[in-house]
């Protein structure tokens, strides 16, 4: 294929894309209930005659079939919002759109990332005679609260897939480049959550009382030291408190105490292996104050990191480059601390994120993700359509990813 057609199918529905990412930034939908934003996709999906599976109330995939033998793509996209209240300006500027919800707003660019999957699908169906092979376009509810990604990979566990595709905005990019890592680019999740549980009483007798305040101050103290004696140095993991709530009287002690915050890794065995020496630490220091510790809900599985494929990655190169120049895609490129269920996705199949910078100091938009002020630089989401068409068609036309 020509790539100047792929260019001018994708420069076709440049203003359509900017459109949808507005109209589902008004909608701003929290995980689990994007009623409004999926019936939007659907919309587009039934206009473009694409047979579709409700995987869960609010998350679908939609499927192009060539009807050529070629390779089967899953295109994956995350449709919730964040319970985050809107500033009306971003950094510099008033915002070209804005959320329609109290206390609800797309903070973290999956408006935006909607937005290019629906103007990657119209590209791709103008140029279905032109492409082989499968293509499923995944709309993931609830990727910030984890409600959809299981259902999804188990529907797509019956299907043959070769390779998977998403492509995230980053606000510390700078716009016009495209972040791609060969292995890890985002990093695991721990969740670090514990209840202290002690005796209440009055604060003029300490004595009488079992304060799990100064056990919770205790562990959260503890557990920096233990991670730099026992953890990996490779092996980055940050410990992040965020926060230690305890009691609302100057002279009442509470019977329990709570701390929370996070841990991230970018190799799995060393992310449980830290939530393993929390718990511990967690253990022996409530012991040491006569508390117990509740740490059920650090129980299970931590968070997969993002891992991309070496050889997807470098073809996902290759497809930037072909269009924009090797200047679009850095050559030393930092991994991103932040997490991503896409991990699900790359631990099942070979493939890759890319990371779209959307930082323009004219425009307003840089503030970190999960901020009030956090925007999109609009101007680039055809850059973004068009790296994943050209993927797609990289692919097709028999680039080897084995």
């Amino acid at each position: 294929m020509e790539l100047i057609n792929l260019i001018n199918h994708a420069d076709d529905v440049k203003q359509s894309v900017i459109e949808h990412r507005r109209k589902i930034h008004t909608f701003a939908e929290l995980g689990g209930k994007e009623f409004k934003t999926k019936e939007y996709i659907l919309k587009i999906v039934k206009r473009l005659h694409l047979p579709f599976e409700e995987v869960t109330e609010t998350a679908l995939i939609a499927t192009l079939d060539t009807g050529k033998q070629g390779p089967h793509i899953v295109l994956r996209a995350d449709i919730d919002a964040l319970p985050i209240k809107e500033n009306l300006q971003n950094l510099c500027q008033t915002r070209t759109c804005i959320s329609e919800q109290e206390n609800t707003c797309h903070a973290c660019g999956h408006d935006a990332h909607c937005a290019m999957l629906l103007g990657s699908m119209e590209v791709l169906c103008s140029m279905k005679e032109e492409l082989n092979g499968v293509i499923y376009f995944c709309f993931e509810a609830g990727e910030e609260v984890g409600t959809s990604h299981r259902q999804i990979l188990e529907v797509l566990s019956k299907k043959r897939v070769d390779t998977a595709w998403a492509i995230h905005v980053y606000s510390a990019l700078e716009s016009g480049k495209i972040g791609i890592c060969e292995g890890p680019c985002m990093a695991g999740f721990a969740p670090l959550e514990l209840t202290v549980k002690g005796k209440g009483g009055h604060g003029s007798r300490p004595d009488l009382s079992i304060n799990p305040v100064f056990a919770a101050a205790a562990i959260a103290a503890n557990i920096p030291g233990a991670f730099v004696n026992q953890l990996n140095v490779e092996k980055t993991v940050t410990f992040g408190l965020t926060s230690i709530r305890g009691g609302e009287s100057f002279n009442i002690f509470p019977e329990e105490a709570y701390i929370s915050g996070s841990m991230r890794f970018f190799d799995r065995e060393e992310g449980m292996k830290a939530r393993d020496i929390v718990i511990k630490v967690a253990e022996h220091t409530a012991a040491m104050h006569n508390c117990q510790v509740d740490y059920s809900k650090m129980a299970g599985e931590v968070g997969i990191p993002v891992i991309n494929d070496i050889a997807c990655a470098k073809l996902a190169k290759k497809a930037v480059k072909e269009i924009y120049g090797g200047e679009a895609v850095p050559d030393v490129f930092q991994r991103w601390y932040a997490s991503e269920s896409f991990g699900k996705y790359l631990q099942e199949y070979p493939g890759v994120l890319a990371l779209l910078g959307i930082r323009n100091s004219d425009y307003g938009s840089g503030a970190e993700h999960h901020n009030e002020r956090f925007d999109v630089d609009e101007n680039v989401l055809d850059m973004g359509v068009k790296a994943t068409v050209n993927y797609v068609v990289n692919l097709m036309e028999g680039s080897n990813i084995k």
